[in-house]
Parts: C-alpha cells; structure tokens; sequence
C-alpha cells in the first residue's frame, strides 16, 4: 500500500465502507448487486489493510468484521409493486458467519501454511463446490424440521420455514439414526432449467427477468405466498453440521451422515491430504463448471478433522478453518453499440454501455456500465469497438479491456454530456471525485423521483409504496417535495393506475406510522449524499437533533472521527440550501421526529463508568449499549486508558482484547455486566 496521510486514510476507510454497506444492501436484501464480487472483494481487501494499517479508526460496526444482512425483503404489492414484507425473525444458536476468499493460489497456500504452523500436522482437506444461491440454516429436533432461517446478519435471520417446507429436496423428517436435535448450514439455489423458465415466464407477462440464478433464488425465497416460492424450482445442497456432542471426528464423516438421514448433500465434494491436490480439484472444476446444470462461483476448502476446527477457531467475521478459492469472472467479446447517460439519485451520472448480446456466465448480457468518464477515458473506448466484457454471476457486467486490432474505422469517440440528460442542468465534477453530477436536485425529475424512492425504503421511513407508485404521484403532480407525501388525500390515491380503497388506507396508514420512525432514521431517508444509514445513526447520537447538526460548522463536523471532509462538505451543502432548510420545517410540521430519544434513565449503577462493547451477544449490540447508558454508563467505539469495562461477547474484536489486556482494562461477558446492573436479593 502506497504512502496515506492519516486524515486521508480516515476519509478513505469512510468511503469504503460506505460504499461496502451499500452494496451489501443492494446484494442481500435487494437482491441487487451493481458491482461484481471481484470488485466487492478488492474493495474489502482494500479497507481491511487500511483499518490494520490505521487501527485507531477500527469499527466494530465495520463490513470487515460484520456480515452482511439478508434481513427482511418484500412479496408484490396490491398495485404490482414491490413492498415491504417482514419475515419473523430469529436468532442464532450459533453465529451464522461468511467465509473469507480469494483469487489468488499464493494466498491458499498461505492459508495451508498457517494451518500447518498452528496444528503441527499433516492436515486433509473437504473440497467443495461453492454453490452461488442464499445461505440457510435447518434446524431439527426428533428427526422433524423445526425451522428454518436465513443468514441474516449473521446474530439473527428471516424465518423462512414455510417457503423452505415447499423445495423438494429438504426433507420434513429424517430417517436412520440421527442426533435429538442439530443444524445443519447450506445453500438454496436456483438450477439453471428453473431460471431460465422464471425468465421466459416473467417476459411473457412484461415484467422485468433476474439477472442471474443467485438473486432469483434469493429473491423466490423471500415471497410472501408460499404456493409461489413452490413453483420458483428451487434446489438445496447443505454443507456444515452443529450442535452438541455430535458423534463425528471429521467433517466429511458429518456430511456423510447427513445424507444417509435423507439431507442433500454434493456428490462432488473430496477429501484430499495437501495443498497441491486442492490446486488439481480447483483446476479440473475452473473448467468443468461450465457444464454444471447449477451456479458455482468457486471452490471451499476446509480443514477435515472437527477437533482441528475447534483448535483453529474462529476470527470475529470468518471460520479460521476454511476459505474460499473464488473462480475470476469469465469474458465475452462484444461490440459496443451505443451509450446511455443515467441520472442517479444522488445526481451522479453513470455511462452505461449497450452491446451486441452475448452469452456470458449463464445470461445474456446486453448492458454493462463504464461508471465514469475517467474509466471511459482509460478504456480509450469509442462507439462501434470490440469490447471484452466480465461477467462472474453479477447484476451489471464491466467491460474491462477494448479488442484494438478490432475497432472499425467509422468507430466514433463518444461525447460526455455537459448537461444533464433529464433536467438539462449544467453538469458538475467536485474536486477529488470520478463522478460527474447534476446539482439541480430540488429540480430534476429523476433525482426528485429516486429521492422519494430511498426516503420510503425500509430502512429509511418504512412507508407501504415503490417505484411505481412515486412515478404516478409526481407525473400527476401530487409530489414535489418529500413534504409533499403527508398531504395526499385518499381521493387522489385512488386516481392512481389499479389502486382501490385498500391499497390507499394501506398507505395512508403506513404513512401515519412513518411519524414515529426514530431521528436517525429520519435523518438517513433525507438522502444527503455521503450519509449513509451507519453515518446518519452515528450523528444522530453525536449532536441529538436536527438543529444542532444545521448549527454545526465544517470544522465541528471533520473534528468527528468518522466525518472525513467530503461527508462534511456535503452536510454543509445540503443544509445552505433554503429549500432543503424548508422541508425540514415542513416535515417538522408534519410531525416527523428530529430529536434523539434519550435512553430512559434506569439507575445510577454504572455512573462514571465507560463501557466498549465487542462482539456478538443473545440480543444486538445496541441493547447492550441501552442497558449500559439506562444505568447511568458511558459507551464508546475504542478500548484506551480511561476505558472502565470492555464488555466481550462471542468473537469480540482481537485488537480491542490485546489492548484491554495490555492496560490492565476489566473484560467481562454479558452475564457479567447484567449482574453488575440487576438488583441483588
């Protein structure tokens, strides 16, 4: 890693894992993925050697250290639209955590080496395919499937039981000799026959086909009607076994049971006894994935012996025991027909290339994006070229390279707009950054459009409606402005296309509700450019109310930790504009909450004491911290000399527990610090 200033590699680590959150988002519960998992990948290889480089600016709420969340996503609406839907959810026995990856052969053998060094042995391997679908977790007891829940966040999922009960391959009840209760980990997938069926059968209907089998099954699994998640075709193949006192000594003995039980297992799955056999069973399945009826985006390998597992242990994200070799995207050579310029919600302006249609990973790719006008400068790329394009399973492929001894001699350099394809507003380029953006955005179309669609998402306001139902209400007129939603009457929802009086209570109702949704919540759907929903919590809690951050100066902002200079500058922005200051005092009025609720004060027991908390624990992270500061405690993100207590669940943070241990710091467990505040009998 090249030579980083401090403040520059804190501005840095905030836009990575920003940007990681987002697309965590987008790709667990979205089932929207907008970047490849190479490039996801690299992005998160980048941001952990940052925050090992730069400790002082770790986070426990870190994407490197957390596990994306699958929680909660929605069935069709009544107006045809997608709406929220929340699955019951609950938590894990045991933390439902995602493997570490990578692309590089050198790096296996590093993970082989370290394995070595710790068990003193010569150590075998449990190959297996990587099967690209959504992790699920089974649990039976007395040979009867209790439940089953998603990945989720990896503390907590989605009971998805009676959308599982409907796939074929996961049995009701086992037969054989089978422990009183265990769980049992694997993937739900999508066959390639069942999706391009689902494809055939969505276009025929004109609604929009998935991208890939990943986010088909992903999205199957989480459909309200049970009938239909039925019909979706989809497949399970279960991998890793838990509970207490399982008779096994080694993995493939567990997984060899489960079969015998009636579980689906893989029939390709190897034990090997070196490294340089992983490497033969990657390179044979590198080529003899392509003939695979299933999606496979890699192989996982993992240390056989169950005692050896328990020895190597776990890091706060990740098994120490196993990995997973990822297979590089596949290319195809295409031409590069024409480019669209689309208007995001934020402003930004992303050139989008459409190409000749060319199979590619199992679909065929017609669109993929060149992100910026400085990668279309790098490509040297022009209108009529050959382009190769990479494509390893995700939503919208890249083209990554132009085919030179190919490009026609009509081939024309394309023109970037200087304005605005939707507004025709002069466009605008900040200092620093690769996007071009559009700063009319109290007055573009699209950017209104997509503002009112991220402010009624999920985790912003929670309000019944979609895209669908936004475009109608503003070609009609009836929205403007974000305020604009706590006025509609019911009389005129139901001028809108196929809505009738449910579907108009429904949403008014929702929109009732939305009043009661907490500050920082409401300071995230507001959609400022830079503040994400993990920033907006964070500032909420820092200054209390929507006034005091207004009042904050740019220099009161970057002095924050986690506020680099382009998340204060964009503050700062968004607040000088009169408009936005506006709707504030609007939305105000509408009864929307712009004050931090203050933990209500149980006692002074923990009163002078400052509290880190690391790890995961029986409820989230955030109730610990409510319990400690309803005692009168202080909470904070990193372990020093005035630290009181460190509060350690399971998997806590390595470096905040050497620290604690270097300065003498106190480390207590969950049931510690419940004992310290409960009233003694």
């Amino acid at each position: 890693m090249s030579k980083i200033t401090k403040s520059a590699a804190r501005e840095r680590i905030e836009f990575l894992r920003n940007e990681i959150n987002g697309h965590n988002y987008n790709y667990y519960v979205l089932n929207a993925p907008v970047i490849s998992d190479f490039e996801f990948d690299l992005m998160l290889q980048e941001l952990a050697a940052l925050e090992k480089k730069f400790p002082e600016f770790a986070s426990p709420d870190s994407p490197t250290v957390k596990v994306g969340s699958d929680i909660a996503k929605a069935p069709d609406g009544e107006a045809g639209e997608r709406r929220p839907f929340e699955f019951a959810t609950r938590t894990h026995r045991y933390p439902m955590l995602s493997l570490g990856n990578t692309y590089s052969r050198e790096e296996l053998s590093e993970f082989s080496d370290r394995i070595s060094r710790t068990i003193q042995e010569e150590c075998s391997y449990s190959c297996e395919l990587k099967f690209d679908g959504t992790a699920i977790c089974l649990t039976y007891r007395k040979g009867s499937l209790a439940y089953a829940v998603t990945r989720g966040d990896g503390v907590k999922g989605d009971d998805v039981t009676a959308n599982v009960l409907t796939i074929p391959s996961i049995p009701r009840t086992l037969h054989g000799d089978y422990p009183e209760e265990f769980e049992i980990r694997g993937e739900i997938y999508m066959p390639f026959e069942a999706f391009n069926r689902l494809n055939a059968e969505r276009e025929e209907i004109d609604e929009r086909p998935f991208a890939n089998p990943r986010n088909a099954a992903s999205g199957s699994l989480k459909l309200q009607d049970s009938s239909e998640v039925a019909s979706r075709g989809l497949a399970c193949v279960l991998y890793h076994m838990l509970g207490e006192n399982l008779p096994f000594t080694t993995h493939s003995e567990a997984i060899a049971a489960a079969k015998s039980w009636g579980l689906p297992v893989s029939e390709h799955s190897k034990v090997v006894g070196s490294i340089e056999e992983v490497n033969s069973y990657i390179d044979y399945w590198d080529q003899a994935r392509r003939s695979l009826p299933f999606p496979i985006d890699g192989i996982v390998i993992k240390v056989n012996r169950l005692d050896w597992q328990r020895k190597l242990g776990f890091t706060a994200k990740s098994p120490r025991w196993a990995t997973a070799y990822k297979f590089k995207p596949d290319r195809a050579l295409t031409q590069l027909l024409s480019i669209d310029y689309q208007v995001g919600r934020t402003g930004a302006i992303t050139p989008v290339a459409n190409l000749d249609p060319v199979p590619l990973s199992g679909t065929v790719v017609k669109r993929a994006s060149l992100h910026n006008k400085d990668q279309m400068d790098l490509l040297d790329i022009r209108i009529g070229d050959y382009v190769y394009v990479e494509k390893g399973g995700e939503i919208i492929p890249k083209i990554t390279e132009v085919e030179l001894s190919k490009r026609p001699a009509h081939a024309v350099v394309p023109d970037f707009p200087r304005y605005c394809p939707d507004c025709g507003a002069e466009l605008v380029r900040d200092e620093g950054q690769a996007k071009h953006y559009c700063p009319n955005s109290n007055a573009c179309p699209v950017q209104i459009k997509s503002g009112f669609v991220h402010f009624i998402s999920r985790k912003a306001m929670d309000i019944l409606a979609g895209e669908a139902t936004i475009d109608q209400l503003y070609d009609k007129g009836y929205i403007r402005h974000l305020s604009d939603l706590y006025s509609l009457t019911k009389e005129q929802l139901l001028t809108l296309d196929g809505w009738k009086d449910r579907s108009a209570e429904n949403l008014l109702a929702s929109l009732e509700k939305s009043r009661s949704v907490p500050f920082n919540r409401v300071f995230y759907a507001l959609g400022i450019r830079h503040v994400g929903e993990a920033s907006a919590k964070m500032l909420a809690a820092r200054f209390g109310s929507i006034d005091a951050i207004m009042a904050a100066d740019r220099d009161t902002l970057v002095q924050i930790d986690e506020v680099g200079d382009v998340m204060a500058d964009s503050i700062i922005r968004w607040f000088a504009d009169p408009v936005n200051r506006e709707q504030i005092e609007k939305l105000r009025q509408a009864g929307l909450k712009f004050e931090q609720e203050k933990t209500k004060k149980v006692s002074d027991t923990l009163s002078g004491g400052i509290f880190v908390v690391s790890g995961v624990f029986s409820v989230p992270r955030d109730e610990i911290k409510q319990l400690i500061e309803s005692h009168g405690g202080k909470t904070t993100s990193s372990v020093s000399g005035h630290t009181s207590y460190l509060v350690a669940g399971e998997a806590p943070g390595a470096e905040k527990i050497k620290k604690a241990e270097k300065l003498g710091t106190r480390i207590i467990s969950e049931e510690e610090l419940r004992a310290l505040v409960e009233p003694k009998e």
